[in-house]
């Protein structure tokens, strides 16, 4: 593809971040669908090394929440056998996320095809390598977690699990309900450690799944927005994770000074808000260099 220049490169980003489908930007910034595609992945791979590079050593006593949001790649688990030319990534898709809840920066996040113990513990000892201090943990009360973490802690961490319990609301049907159900019952369990139950819960991270919901068109239900191939789903949480953590100001950590505080700036990351020209900059530092020959032929001089 021809090479876009940084200007253009950025609003495309924006608009990506907004939540625009890659064929409406392809449309309103009048480039291919592939050149789209290809600035996605790159864009990715780039937001990916700099969550790995810039998001480890948080220090102090935090509060992690972790959760798993669902979404699905080209069909839903039960349709994948009637599917026409499903690949083989098809049918459901989990995102674990893990939530600082001073700063509400995502420390760490996985996408995985399955919801079990090899994607818990992978996404567990992430999480473990980013922390330098005892933290407290809070998780639903999925039983891999508790695996996945005492092996990947080794029962340094105060864990425990917010056991919750739903009932269907009076008078809907289930075939017509799009709503949550309702919680009717709530347990909190130590798990390992001394936790704090007061403060032990999952609401920021379970908030947190509606702003990607809101963020990322691929994970709203009921329409015709969601992932085809699981690189570009996971190419476009990588981006959005990059945008949430270090460009875009959260309401919740801003100051009486400053209002425009990132999560990444709220846990000590960074001293101001990163933006999407120096995602740009990284795409280009990472970028292969022209394959040019060291010496040139010199033509004939006509006689």
């Amino acid at each position: 593809m021809n090479r876009l220049d940084t200007a253009k490169r950025v609003n495309i980003l924006k608009m990506l971040v907004e939540g625009m489908s890659m064929r409406a930007t392809a449309r309103i910034a009048e480039v291919s669908f592939n050149t789209i595609a290809k600035l996605l992945i790159e864009a990715a791979d780039a937001a990916d090394a700099y969550h790995d590079e810039k998001v480890r050593g948080i220090t102090g006593h935090r509060h992690i929440q972790c959760d798993e949001i669902w979404a699905f790649i080209h069909c839903k688990e039960g349709h994948k056998q009637f599917a026409k030319a499903a690949p083989e990534e098809a049918g459901d898709s989990w995102t674990w996320t893990a939530i600082d809840s001073d700063s509400k920066l995502i420390v760490s996040y996985r996408v995985s095809s399955h919801r079990d113990g090899e994607a818990a513990l992978g996404f567990m000892d992430d999480l473990r390598q980013r922390m330098e201090d005892r933290i407290q943990l809070s998780t639903d009360g999925l039983k891999v977690y508790r695996e996945a973490v005492d092996e990947a802690f080794g029962g340094d961490v105060d864990f425990a699990q917010i056991i919750k319990e739903y009932c269907k609301p009076e008078g809907i049907n289930d075939e017509r309900r799009y709503s949550p159900a309702t919680c009717s019952d709530m347990e909190k369990i130590v798990v390992q450690g001394s936790p704090d139950l007061d403060t032990a819960n999952t609401s920021y991270v379970e908030r947190h799944n509606l702003t990607m919901r809101m963020s990322m068109r691929r994970f709203t239900r009921l329409t015709n927005g969601f992932s085809k191939k699981l690189e570009k789903h996971a190419a476009m949480q990588a981006i959005y994770f990059f945008h949430y953590n270090h460009v875009r100001p959260n309401s919740a950590v801003r100051t009486k000074n400053n209002n425009r505080v990132t999560p990444a700036m709220a846990a000590g990351l960074a001293d101001r808000p990163a933006t999407l020209a120096q995602l740009v900059k990284l795409m280009d530092a990472r970028a292969p260099k022209p394959n040019r020959p060291k010496t040139y032929r010199k033509r004939p001089v006509a006689a």
